[in-house]
């Protein structure tokens, strides 16, 4: 199969990643519950990757990462750990439904006000909206870095400047952007950033995570066993046992630490340059075939990610003939973003992404285009 769906998860991982999960499996107990050796190797294996990933993503202080099963839960601890009633946060038509659905809810639960900054037709948002929308009780804006759907990245820079002018707090989905680009929360200007282990930081599904900047202040929304203070009735105080009630998932731990070696052996700057040389030979390849609609903007910089449709054809039908006559893996439908695809008018006939990893290869590209300019003809 030619695997061309990274942004939603990625199939090839660094080989070295499956061998530490391995190791684990038969060797980890559980991290914080006990001192025998089984416990403390698993406790060790969880200390190194927070130091690793803080160093990674640029956190001032290790016990700031805070481990998730995904890049959801992040969100979902972030924002419903930092909005309260009469509270107003901003976000963006770009988002995914990891945003949009924890923030429908404390709209409606909590009475948070919630406002969104508009997509235009190429899935762009005007920064001086941000402006326009705050309020003065803004607390936050949460955004993502890069559109799962058309890849535009967002100067998050801008937008933190924008929030911190007005005492508002910036939370960062870096969904597709998190092992594909340096993301570095200080240069970014980020208080909160949410990150998942399974797509561009080439980690197991099951891991995520969020770094915290020091003096943001996030109430659990989970609580539970800790190893911990077992007598009190009340989640412990200090990051990151504060937000990570309950087992974690040592063994995907163990393995995403692993991938973080990998990323920083190769270098995340040579990822990046490589993976915008695949899309950007599978663009100007794409545009010249007949029948074809890309969308997003490509004049700048840009996740490895190029969603199109073929003629009128609906984008489930068009994924399945590339899978089932090529073997070539994509992503039609929605891609839980229906926000972006009001903006692009796509909500009827969804749109086929592909996406493209640090392990694609020129071949495979060449190959996906062969198979567009095959079905162009059938029409």
């Amino acid at each position: 199969m030619i695997y061309l769906d990274n942004a939603a998860t990625t199939m090839h991982k660094p080989p070295q990643v499956g061998e530490a999960m391995l190791e684990a499996l038969a060797s980890f107990g559980n991290s914080a519950r006990g001192t025998h050796c089984g416990a403390l190797d698993a406790a060790h294996t969880v200390y190194r990757a927070r130091v690793k990933l803080a160093q990674f993503f640029g956190c001032a202080r290790a016990d700031h990462v805070v481990f998730t099963s995904n890049i959801t839960e992040s969100l979902n601890i972030a924002l419903n750990g930092m909005l309260d009633a009469g509270d107003h946060v901003i976000s963006t038509a770009l988002e995914h439904n990891s945003v949009l659905r924890p923030l429908y809810r404390l709209e409606a639960e909590r009475g948070v006000a919630l406002d969104l900054v508009p997509a235009d037709r190429k899935g762009n948002v005007d920064y001086a909206d941000f402006e326009r929308l705050l309020r003065p009780n803004t607390k936050l804006i949460v955004c993502t870095h890069a559109s799962n759907l058309t890849g535009n990245i967002v100067d998050v820079r801008r937008v933190a400047e924008i929030a911190h002018a007005h005492g508002a707090l910036l939370v960062v989905d870096a969904a597709q952007t998190a092992g594909t680009r340096p993301v570095d929360m200080e240069a970014l200007g980020a208080d909160v950033l949410c990150f998942t282990g399974h797509k561009g930081l080439l980690g197991p599904q099951g891991t995520g995570g969020l770094c915290i900047r020091e003096g943001v202040e996030i109430r659990p929304w989970k609580v539970g066993g800790s190893g911990v203070q077992t007598y009190s009735k009340t989640q412990p105080e200090q990051y990151p046992t504060r937000l990570e009630a309950g087992t974690m998932n040592g063994h995907g731990i163990a393995g995403l630490s692993a991938a973080v070696d990998y990323l920083n052996e190769r270098g995340v700057a040579e990822i990046e340059a490589y993976e915008a040389a695949l899309t950007k030979r599978f663009y100007e390849g794409a545009k010249e075939i007949p029948g074809v609609t890309i969308y997003g903007d490509h004049s700048g910089p840009h996740a490895a990610i190029v969603t199109l449709n073929l003629y009128d054809w609906d984008s489930g039908e068009v994924s399945d003939a590339l899978s089932e006559r090529y073997g070539i893996a994509t992503r039609p439908g929605a891609h839980c973003a229906p926000r972006m695809h009001e903006a692009l008018g796509t909500e009827r006939q969804g749109a086929v992404r592909f996406s493209f990893s640090c392990f694609t290869t020129d071949e495979e590209i060449d190959a996906a285009l062969s198979a567009l300019r095959e079905l162009s003809g059938c029409r």
